[in-house]
Parts: C-alpha cells; structure tokens; sequence
C-alpha cells in the first residue's frame, strides 16, 4: 500500500513538536525556551505555542527557574507493554477531551493491511456512537471514515480495496459508482474534512479529518444525529484544529 503524500497542518506542527521533545531530553536538568529556540531553530511564538500545548498534555513541566524538562506524561510511556497500554491511555483521553469538545462521539480509526479498523471510540449516553449497521471493512464508500482513509491512498490501493469491498447502495445518498467515487476522492482538499451526509446511515452525520503517522493512514472521525446536522461543520473543524495532540501520542 502506498500513501500519497501527507497534508500539512496539523502535521507539522508534530513534526516540530517532536523537535521540542528531542531537545528537552537532552538536557536532564532544565532547558530554556532560548536554547530550545536555538536548537531547534524554531522562532519564539511559535515556539512559545508549542510548549503551551506539550505542557498542557504532560509531555514537558517547566521548573522553579523557568526551564522545561520532561513531563510524566512522556515518562509513563516507557517501553514494552507499559508503552502500549501507557499510550493507549493517553489517547483515549485525548478522544475523551475531543468528544467533550465537539459534543458528538469521536473514533480513531486506521488502515492496516488493506482494511478499515476502528480502534477507538469516545462516546457516551449524550453523545452515542453510530450504529454500525453494515460492517465499517465493507462500506468504505459510503461513510466519512472509510473515504477519508481511502483518500490518503494511492489510485492503485483505491482500486485494490474497491475490488475487494464491492460498492453497494446503503441509502439513497449512497454513491454508487466506482468512477464518481474516484473522482471525489481525487477532488478531496487534504486540509477539509471527509463529510457523510447519511450516506451511511439515515438519520446520521459523520465528518472525518486525516491523520497520518508514519505509513498507517489514519484519521479522526466524529458522528452526530440528523437534527444536530447543522452543526456538523464547525464540529469538524473544531476536530481538525484540534488533532495535533492525538497525532503526537500516535507519534511518539
């Protein structure tokens, strides 16, 4: 499988995060925002931004004399099982925070040897997840996750999944040409969120946001009820802003 290349925001924003983080471990025992700066080559506001958020999700603590040394956050990640389940951890909560934020369900989902997973979800009795009526492996074409993943793939991994997963017609919104579908995938900005406009399912709305780490495809998703539809956009955007920090737990 070949991905084609990634997006920009909030990508880089973990690329230069992760730069922060490299030189925060260096030094043991307090770093300034100037040396960081200096290392890392990264000006003072956006430095100061990024630091903000790292402190805000555990990852570094600034000390009695103002320098930034690794947080427990990063600590209590560690290696083995400790890491997975340290991670896993880490990003629930952040799903958790991103579904109080949005007010709507959200899942993490990903694309791993040429099928659609989904492998976590922040739900709760306010804000319920999607019946998953037709398998989420089979109905690719028809739900924001499943076209949101396949966006982030070549034409040829497209094609494969498709021949494998055949198109079929899920509501009347559903699309149901192959060549339609191609093309919209193709005409997908890589910034805007992957709408389902009951594509899927009736009487619900999803939006998914890419989120790639490493060679997996990956993204964030969310789902609301047809009567919450109208406000289906600015809940997506809210999730596209605010990716980064589930991006950095996948990244690290």
């Amino acid at each position: 499988m070949a991905l084609k290349p990634e997006p920009t925001a909030p990508f880089h924003s973990v690329q230069y995060a992760l730069r922060v983080l490299e030189s925060v471990s260096q030094h043991g025992d307090g770093v300034t925002d100037a040396q960081i700066s200096r290392e890392t080559g990264l000006p003072a506001g956006h430095l100061a931004s990024l630091l903000l958020t790292l402190r805000r999700e555990g990852y570094v603590e600034q000390v009695s004399d103002g320098a930034y040394v690794i947080g427990a956050s990063l600590l209590l990640l560690g290696s083995g099982a400790a890491r997975r389940q340290a991670l896993e951890g880490r990003l629930q909560q952040a799903l958790d925070q991103l579904r109080d934020s949005v007010g709507a369900a959200v899942y993490l989902s990903r694309y791993v040897d040429g099928e659609i997973s989904v492998t976590q979800v922040a739900d709760g009795p306010l804000t319920p997840a999607v019946n998953e009526w037709v398998d989420f492996r089979s109905s690719a074409h028809a739900s924001a996750v499943g076209k949101c993943l396949l966006g982030q793939l070549d034409h040829e991994a497209r094609r494969d999944h498709l021949s494998r997963h055949k198109i079929a017609r899920l509501t009347s919104r559903t699309i149901t040409s192959e060549k339609v579908l191609l093309s919209k995938l193709d005409a997908q900005p890589a910034t805007v969120p992957v709408l389902d406009l009951q594509e899927y399912a009736v009487g619900t709305v999803c939006a998914a946001v890419p989120l790639t780490a490493g060679a997996t495809a990956g993204c964030l998703a969310l789902s609301l009820p047809i009567e919450d539809a109208h406000r289906l956009r600015e809940a997506a955007d809210t999730l596209n802003r605010r990716a980064a920090p589930v991006l950095l737990s996948l990244a690290l």
